[in-house]
């Protein structure tokens, strides 16, 4: 049997509770995949982007609804090592990827002011420039369960507002265009245990700036976050869950103020009338 598909049947047999099913319930519960739709699989070369892609195909193979896939992976300025290591994997997994070069690292390399917020705006816009330009109508990224719960408490404790990452949503530069992560319920342990189970090496983090002191403050403030949910989970194994189900039951009449694109509401607005 080919490594691709011992790593195929494992998905669906051994890891069809912590994986395969949670993946399908995120794609129908919040309605992620319709027939005719052309999604490109946007894949950085990391485990979560890999698996991404894997349960992408089984379920284009194995599903009742029919869709298109291409699989793209955007060159930003990869040293040729970490293009050969993205290459070799996905031959090695059977997926045959789509490469486009940039060359957003150069660009961003000249930034002083967020350039970490800058690259990831230059890379999604650049994911759905060539999407399009394949006629693809949705991009599929691997975000997980734990970047959810995550960002959810960085915008909290960091941001001062309630947000989350939601699981798909229009383009608002990009007509006709729309972002989905099928991954929303898969948790990063399962993904790191399908990956050391099949003996699988891919990208942690090619960015050319995980040196520099802005990047590295951008990953301590979500280590801090894993260190934070670890500590949390060891009083309450269920508070991951209770923190996304928060963001599912806002109770309006219990919050002080809130904001949409074009409304700002203050409790004491109509506190009097009540």
């Amino acid at each position: 049997m080919e490594k691709y598909q011992e790593v195929e049947n494992r998905l669906i047999t051994g890891y069809r509770k912590k994986i395969w099913s949670k993946f399908v319930k995120g794609v129908k519960e919040f309605n992620m995949i319709q027939e005719g739709d052309k999604i490109a699989v946007c894949m950085s070369g990391g485990k979560d982007s890999f698996l991404l892609a894997k349960c992408m195909q089984e379920l284009q193979k194995h599903g009742n609804i029919p869709f298109e896939l291409e699989f793209i992976v955007m060159d930003p300025g990869y040293k040729a090592e970490n293009r050969n290591l993205i290459e070799e994997n996905a031959k090695l997994l059977h997926i045959p990827i789509h490469i486009f070069e940039t060359n957003i690292f150069e660009v961003v390399t000249e930034i002083k002011d967020s350039p970490c917020y800058l690259c990831a705006r230059m890379r999604r816009g650049s994911l759905y420039g060539e999407a399009q330009k394949l006629g693809c109508n949705k991009i599929a990224l691997g975000h997980h369960f734990d970047d959810v719960i995550e960002t959810i408490l960085m915008s909290m404790l960091y941001g001062g507002e309630v947000k989350t990452m939601m699981p798909k949503l229009h383009s608002t530069n990009y007509e006709h265009m729309e972002l989905i992560r099928p991954l929303y319920y898969v948790k990063e342990e399962n993904i790191i245990a399908w990956r050391n189970y099949h003996n699988l090496t891919f990208l942690n983090c090619a960015c050319k700036f995980t040196e520099m002191s802005f990047n590295r403050e951008v990953e301590s403030k979500r280590k801090e976050m894993k260190e934070l949910l670890h500590f949390l989970r060891e009083k309450n194994p269920f508070v991951d869950n209770n923190i996304l189900k928060s963001v599912y039951n806002i109770n309006l009449n219990t919050i002080i103020g809130y904001h949409t694109n074009d409304k700002i509401y203050h409790f004491l607005d109509d506190y009097e009338n009540k």
